[in-house]
């Protein structure tokens, strides 16, 4: 199949692109989140940057929507209706915001386009109504077992921790360094130091060890060389680092929030939302580890079973199989996109 997706969450895009399809990717000379194209990844040549605005519409077989604005965006710019005259699917990669668990999907009530949710926690706490849903888990590209547990820290990989605070844990961090040095990878990073101040609490800067933005492969061989891996996310649908952690052969540690449970096995770590518990468990890690090393071969064999790219792939494939076909052939898209404009350009706007 020939499918259309923007590149709006590279950890995901990662594992997608890697299957048996074509992917077709927006990409504009300023980029940007509408077209963003490769974004300069090492992706296989089957994932192919294309100018939406000259793209043959009748070469598209399916799209796959991230956010409710595309679906007007193709309607208008191809001529085809996603779930209309276009096979589609609207992938939900968050958890609900707002008045959880009364959260009301974009998507919800319209039997068009079915939503695929990333977890099982996401499909019952957002609020579809009628909608067709689906739950589809991550998959997740192997980097192999790299880790060493050299390093008596405890790893952290955390996008914009400061603008993200409780939701991220941030204001849990203090505690943690208090148990032992933490290694803090990801975007925005930088600004963690002087927003913890940890020499007030009465703790070494050396605690707090930021690592930055790095590269995927950077990343993994960095990160494997770390104890163990924290996680201390309250509100996500299930971060990617983690499933990255456990593939690496790290033991992990995380709250006992949204999907955490689900994804981490018992002897790979510990899930608690007893957050004494966790740096008790932390601080017995960091001195054991022969340890901490025979529960990171747990966390791989549970991540390979569950998140492989394999069992990724094979589901996508039967669900974009499933889609229903268009409501007209393509020989006729032209045609009615060029007879009825306005009814189409009607039709966006009411559309959820």
């Amino acid at each position: 199949m020939r499918i259309l997706v923007w590149h709006v969450h590279g950890g995901w895009m990662e594992a997608f692109v890697r299957g048996r399809h074509e992917y077709l990717l927006p990409a504009t000379p300023d980029g940007g989140a509408w077209g963003l194209g490769r974004g300069g990844r090492d992706w296989p040549a089957t994932a192919q940057e294309v100018d939406l605005a000259s793209l043959n519409p009748d070469t598209v077989d399916a799209v796959v929507l991230q956010r409710p604005e595309e679906i007007a965006v193709v309607a208008r710019t191809l001529g085809r209706r996603p779930g209309v005259d276009l096979p589609a699917v609207y992938l939900e990669h968050n958890t609900p915001k707002g008045d959880v668990p009364f959260t009301l999907h974009p998507l919800a009530d319209q039997g068009a386009i079915p939503v695929v949710h990333v977890t099982h926690f996401n499909q019952l706490f957002w609020d579809t109504g009628s909608a067709s849903t689906a739950v589809i888990e991550h998959g997740i590209p192997d980097p192999g077992r790299l880790y060493t547990g050299e390093l008596e820290e405890m790893g952290v990989v955390v996008n914009e921790p400061v603008r993200r605070g409780r939701v991220t844990g941030t204001d849990l961090l203090p505690g943690f360094a208090g148990v032992g040095p933490l290694r803090v990878f990801g975007m925005g990073t930088e600004a963690l130091p002087r927003e913890l101040d940890l020499k007030s609490l009465g703790l070494g800067n050396n605690r707090l060890r930021i690592a930055g933005d790095l590269p995927a492969r950077q990343l993994h061989g960095q990160l494997a060389r770390c104890r163990l891996y924290l996680h201390p996310l309250r509100w996500t649908s299930l971060g990617l680092a983690l499933l990255e952690a456990m593939h690496l052969g790290m033991p992990v540690l995380a709250l006992a929030t949204t999907e955490a449970a689900r994804a981490i096995p018992r002897g790979a770590g510990l899930v608690s939302n007893d957050v004494g518990e966790l740096q008790r468990f932390a601080k017995r890690l960091l001195d054991d580890p022969e340890d901490a090393y025979a529960m990171g071969i747990v966390a791989r064999e549970a991540a390979l079973e569950r998140y492989g790219l394999g069992k990724f792939h094979r589901a996508w494939d039967e669900l974009l199989a499933g889609l229903p076909a268009s409501h007209k052939t393509r020989a006729s898209h032209n045609t009615a996109a060029s007879h009825d404009t306005r009814a189409s350009h009607d039709t966006e706007r009411t559309h959820p």
